[in-house]
């Protein structure tokens, strides 16, 4: 008796390419609800990935991405060929989210979660002036700059990369902390933490120096404190081409221009 094909759920973004293979994919290969595959097939950019890896947290249904976006960094390449054998050839990466509990002006509190990574910039004409704290010791008092962000090895090569944040290879057990735009101290290019690291961040003068906070696409207004920790529990697993996996995205990064 011959092995009984994967079931497959497809979603996709609301781009024109994106709903074309959607058709496509869905006329050769069938589409079940999300909750009844055996793989989840996303079909779009970059930022529809990451949405696609949010709402299917913890699912434990693995996740592939095949890019009908511009960038397509996290994604595969396209094809409506052999898509069954694709994924059972596939390298799992297994990612851990990071969690983001703030204090807000207004009294509220809030979580979120990030994939790529948790930033907090300035909504005003003056610079934010921070105090951050590692596993409550204080090690920047005041920090003067636009903003500054946490991110996760798979969020080392977007947003922390373009402001000259570290690239951390997919199996390293680090957090990047990075500056954006630092005024003062001047030479402070930020750190690398274990990601054990618990990363407390104070908003100095609130009332006139106001920060937001962002949990990848998640935005909190006017936070007075924020918390950053790896979250003990979110889970996604997303798949990859054996030839295009994501530790050798991120590792040839580090060797582009």
């Amino acid at each position: 008796m011959s092995k009984a094909s994967p079931s497959l759920c497809f979603t996709a973004s609301e781009a024109e390419d994106a709903q074309k293979a959607l058709g496509e994919l869905t006329a050769r290969y069938g589409n079940v609800p999300a909750e009844e595959a055996d793989y989840i097939v996303a079909l779009g950019g970059d930022g529809f990935m990451l949405q696609t890896l949010h709402e299917l947290m913890n699912s434990d249904t693995a996740i592939y991405g095949m890019n009908r976006g511009s960038v397509g960094f996290l994604m595969n390449e396209y094809s409506l060929e052999n898509l069954h054998e694709r994924l059972e050839a596939a390298v799992v990466n297994r990612l851990r989210p990071l969690r983001m509990t703030t204090e807000n002006a207004d009294g509220t509190s809030s979580i979120a979660l990030a994939i790529n990574e948790v930033s907090l910039l300035r909504q005003s004409h003056q610079a934010a002036k921070l105090r951050v704290n590692v596993d409550g010791r204080e090690r920047l008092p005041e920090l003067a700059c636009d903003g500054i962000l946490v991110a996760t090895p798979a969020g080392s090569t977007a947003y922390n990369l373009s402001v000259h944040g570290p690239i951390i290879p997919l199996e390293a057990p680090l957090l990047a902390i990075t500056p954006i735009s630092a005024f003062r101290p001047r030479r402070w290019r930020g750190a690398l933490l274990p990601n054990s690291s618990v990363v407390d961040i104070e908003v100095l003068e609130p009332e006139k120096r106001w920060v937001n906070a962002f949990a990848d696409h998640t935005v909190v207004e006017h936070v007075l404190r924020v918390r950053i920790e790896q979250d003990p529990e979110a889970r996604a697993k997303v798949l990859s081409d054996p030839n295009r996996s994501w530790s050798e995205r991120i590792l040839a990064e580090q060797f582009s221009d």
